[in-house]
């Protein structure tokens, strides 16, 4: 993921101070030191990361703390909230209502991926129930409407466009026109790519937007830019009122910090962001999440949400109760695998678990944990139902092991390995056991019963430390009002 280098580098950081027995000034400008030189090294702009760590120092005033305050949580929480803010203007996006006709005009760099995030900002709101269309006024770029075109076909979504007329302003105007007339509540135009040297296009995007009065411009960037990224920001920013910002290519390896700067340059919140080329690689946008994963603090409630995409509304109340009971068997283990691989990239889904993305999801190998769980299910095809349906792995002799071998395929010593691979599940899956269910078997209230209590058995011990142990976690709990909010630390925080 983008930015992953530089989380991986700030949670570095904080692991260190965490290991000095005493926070002093010199602690927190090493790890300050260390913090800044990972955001500069990620392209982030050198005034942005000069305005944080000031931000950080005036927050963490160590002389004034009283003795017996958690410095290292206060510190991090510092850290934390600087970098959400420099992701958050602080101000919502405008937010497109169905049956009343709005018009979102989309702008950015060339090479940014406009076009396709154009088609799927539509599909996902074609899902959501609204009615959108898409209108090419890129006269610009050789191809442009060719892309709209299939893309927009592909998706089932309207489109409009012309291979003769060369003014965009008569394009745009004409399609939104059309679209209006026939109710489409979402109408998506699609400009020509530009950057700042070029005047010409930059007047044309400005004429664009007075004839079709958007609703909405969001400006599209590429999470790979660079140094360049504030600058040319800017430039959009002055030239039109950019309302939101969209990050494409999130699934590359690029430094991104620059993507950081951008979002700082146009004071417009990140609505979405591009996590691949399919149309369903496209996330909604939430600072608290991101920071968490970015730090490897998780998201439990991003991974609560998407397990409640894939699992069926009739079937999460009987696995809540399972999860309450504590009790896992073979078969639980393999429905949970087959969830696992419905939520998307296996890294994403890891980095939402707090902790786990490192020990379940070694860097580079996503392609073999995903091979590792399709081979254990393979396996788990050739049980009876009476092993699927044990929580006891002693029952596996040697006997039943060299048939289920025998029958999926794979040696022995591989079905001993997925034993011990739900042995160790099995011990996680229990240290849920008690959990509050709510009555109507909603899922997205799991992460709002999660007490201090559950938080520390799931949450891996060097992150419990760096909490300062039991009562740390209590406290901050307790300090930040309920258990919802405290998952705002872990990517919570929003209502359902």
């Amino acid at each position: 993921m983008v930015l992953a280098e530089l989380g991986g580098q700030i949670a570095s950081a904080l692991q260190k101070m965490s290991n000095v027995t005493i926070i002093d000034e010199k602690a927190l400008s090493e790890c300050l030191k260390e913090i800044t030189r990972a955001l500069l090294h990620s392209d982030v702009s050198f005034p942005l990361v000069r305005e944080m760590q000031s931000n950080i120092k005036k927050i963490v005033n160590l002389e004034e703390l009283a003795a017996g305050h958690n410095k290292r949580r206060i510190i991090e929480q510092a850290i934390f909230s600087e970098l959400c803010k420099m992701l958050d203007p602080g101000k919502p996006a405008f937010s497109p209502k169905k049956a009343k006709p709005s018009v979102v005009m989309f702008v950015g760099l060339q090479g940014a991926g406009k076009t396709t995030t154009c088609t799927k900002y539509a599909y996902y709101h074609q899902k959501k129930g609204y009615k959108p269309a898409l209108v090419c006024a890129d006269t610009f770029r050789a191809g442009a409407f060719d892309q709209l075109k299939q893309n927009a076909t592909k998706a089932r979504i309207p489109f409009y466009g012309s291979y003769t007329e060369s003014d965009p302003v008569k394009i745009a105007v004409e399609g939104v026109d059309t679209f209006k007339k026939e109710n489409c509540d979402l109408i998506i135009v699609d400009t020509s790519g530009r950057h700042k040297q070029e005047a010409t296009l930059f007047e044309e995007m400005r004429q664009v937007a007075e004839a079709t009065k958007p609703d909405l411009v969001i400006f599209v960037m590429d999470s790979s830019i660079g140094q360049a990224a504030f600058d040319q920001a800017q430039a959009f920013k002055q030239s039109v009122a950019v309302g939101a910002v969209i990050i494409t290519k999130m699934d590359g390896h690029a430094k991104g910090g620059g993507a950081l700067s951008a979002v700082a340059a146009t004071k417009s919140p990140v609505i979405f962001i591009g996590t691949g080329e399919h149309m369903d690689e496209f996330e909604v946008f939430d600072v608290k999440p991101f920071v968490s994963r970015l730090l490897g603090m998780g998201d439990w409630s991003g991974f609560v949400d998407k397990l409640q995409d894939v699992v069926p509304k009739d079937q999460q109340p009987e696995l809540l109760e399972k999860l309450s009971q504590g009790n896992f068997t073979l078969r639980i283990m393999y429905d949970q695998f087959q969830n696992l691989l419905n939520m998307g990239p296996l890294s994403e889904v890891f980095s939402m678990l707090p902790g786990a993305a490192a020990q379940m999801m070694p860097k580079g190998h996503e392609k073999e944990s995903q091979a590792k769980i399709k081979r254990y299910m393979t396996m788990m095809d050739s049980m009876t139902n009476e092993e699927l349906d044990s929580s006891n792995p002693k029952m596996f002799n040697e006997s039943r092991m060299m048939r289920i071998a025998r029958g999926s395929g794979r040696m022995v010593r591989e079905v001993m390995e997925m034993l011990e691979e739900y042995k160790r599940l099995a011990k996680m899956w229990s240290k849920m056991k008690g959990l509050k269910i709510p009555k109507n078997g909603d899922m997205s209230a799991l992460s709002r019963n999660m007490n201090a209590q559950h938080m520390s058995k799931v949450l891996p011990p060097q992150m419990l430390k760096q909490f300062g142990g039991m009562g740390g976690l209590q406290s901050l709990m307790k300090q930040m009002g309920s258990g919802k909010d405290m998952m705002g630390m872990f990517g919570g925080g929003k209502d359902k």
